[in-house]
């Protein structure tokens, strides 16, 4: 008798979750057929390469958004990383507390006092995203979910996810949990760089406990070729949110969509994502160079700027405008503002009027001419100054936490733009708080905006930087 009604009210907890819940698979038809409006308020997207971390597309990637359950990522990360170490066992036995029974749907709907085993609960959250046994971990391995979400953040900083917090290991509305696109996919790649024996937890399609059977809120696996992962995530203030991976022709990306219109909606345009990002390494292969942008049929954000190209007849087609989004990482940069050309233009002070045969050179004309070279030779060293600050520009891409990340960044760039960047050196300094600024160094003011310009129109995080900066 008690095992029916456990199991009635598991079933019961399925239902409210699928229309209550924090991941919300099934919705109606109008909602399937609700366009993707990727200028929503509450949209963000990239798409990275999960091999060497080039983000292939970005949009609204840096803008702070509630993560909703996939919070849940990280919840296992550190579940992961326990048993990577032998503080945990897959069949160590959880006790449910009072506070993890409590959880709101999607939950398992195990009462106070009832066990699991780590690996069960693992599958619960990973299949189900089942909020009461993303607590009963936090628990077990923090002692406290209050503490085990501190140990969430203080893991999202050391991994450079500096635009996020955890307040809960569950991901239920709370406005202080926090993060960014980029964040979730740097999460999702350190997932299966750090523990790739344990990402087959995102890959289960279903889960059988005690009779029950679940399928994973990720309607996207078996579905869409090459999806293998991750996670789901929904909040009425996050709308529908998720973080995916696919492998085709043995490269992997990862691409996250947050502020959905409707699940369906949300995992049409991942796929589309998909597809862009795959076609781009596809051509490259054989050795074109194009974009996810090119690819995709996209309207233009709301609130972007816009400015057209500052000079013509370089190298760039006429007309073509160049958009600049919210996507820039403000933590990157050292400043937003790209300064105008500095200086005033150089002054061709000409020379002697020309001596012909015809005619000698005045005596007030030979006084001029003396006046003249004495006036050159002082301004060799002014000419000189000048020049070496002309070439004292420098075009920042981004700070990164490894030096390496930085010297790869810039040298995927230059390959990438090598007309816009010729032969600008790369330049790697410490910015602090263990942080490595990525600029190419050496140019001119008109040489840094050409090359930041042709970065910004193919959404590359980039900032002029003066001689002074």
């Amino acid at each position: 008798m008690y095992q029916t009604a456990r199991r009635l009210f598991m079933a019961l907890s399925l239902v409210l979750a699928t229309v209550f819940g924090a991941d919300l698979g099934a919705v109606s038809s109008a909602q399937a057929q609700a366009p993707f409006f990727t200028s929503a308020p509450r949209y963000a997207s990239i798409v990275m390469d999960a091999g060497n971390g080039e983000v292939l597309y970005q949009r609204n990637a840096d803008s702070p958004r509630y993560p909703a359950s996939i919070s849940k990522i990280m919840t296992l990360y550190l579940t992961f990383e326990a048993l990577a170490s032998g503080r945990i066992r897959p069949n160590d036995i959880i006790v449910v507390s009072p506070h993890a029974a409590s959880m709101a749907p999607s939950k398992l709907g195990l009462r106070p006092g009832e066990t699991i085993t780590v690996d069960d609960a693992m599958h619960a959250v990973a299949v189900h995203s089942a909020n009461d046994m993303a607590v009963a971990l936090a628990e077990k391995i923090g002692g406290s979910e209050a503490r085990f979400a501190t140990l969430m953040t203080l893991r999202a900083q050391e991994l450079g996810m500096t635009g996020t917090h955890y307040v809960n290991a569950s991901g239920l509305p709370d406005p202080r949990q926090i993060s960014t696109a980029r964040d979730i996919a740097t999460l999702s790649r350190a997932v299966m760089r750090d523990y790739p024996q344990y990402y087959h937890y995102f890959s289960i399609r279903s889960f059988d406990y005690h009779g029950l059977v679940m399928n994973n809120h990720n309607g996207m696996l078996g579905r869409t070729p090459g999806v293998d992962g991750l996670k789901t995530g929904y909040i009425g203030a996050s709308g529908f949110n998720l973080a995916a991976s696919a492998v085709r022709d043995n490269r992997r990306l990862i691409v996250v969509v947050l502020g959905g219109s409707s699940s369906a909606a949300r995992d049409a345009h991942v796929a589309d994502l998909f597809d862009a990002g795959f076609s781009v390494l596809g051509h490259r292969a054989i050795g074109q160079n194009i974009t996810v942008a090119d690819n995709l049929k996209e309207p233009a954000p709301i609130g972007q700027v816009v400015r057209p190209p500052t000079e013509q007849g370089s190298g760039e087609q006429a007309g073509v405008q160049i958009v600049l989004t919210d996507a820039t990482p403000a933590h990157h940069l050292v400043s937003r503002d790209v300064p105008e050309e500095l200086g005033p233009p150089r002054v061709d002070r000409g020379g002697p009027p020309a001596q012909t045969p015809d005619r000698p050179m005045t005596r007030a004309e030979r006084r001029q001419a003396a006046r003249e070279a004495k006036l050159a030779k002082a301004e060799k060293p002014r000419a000189k100054a000048r020049e070496q600050e002309d070439a004292a520009y420098a075009v920042q891409i981004g700070a990164y936490k490894h030096k390496g990340e930085a010297h790869d960044a810039l040298a995927s760039l230059q390959q990438r733009y090598s007309e816009k960047l010729g032969a600008a050196d790369h330049d790697v300094q410490s910015a602090g708080h263990g942080y490595y600024r990525a600029r190419f160094s050496g140019l001119s003011a008109a040489e840094a905006k050409r090359a930041c310009n042709a970065l910004h129109a193919h959404h590359q995080t980039c900032v002029v930087v003066t001689p002074e900066g």
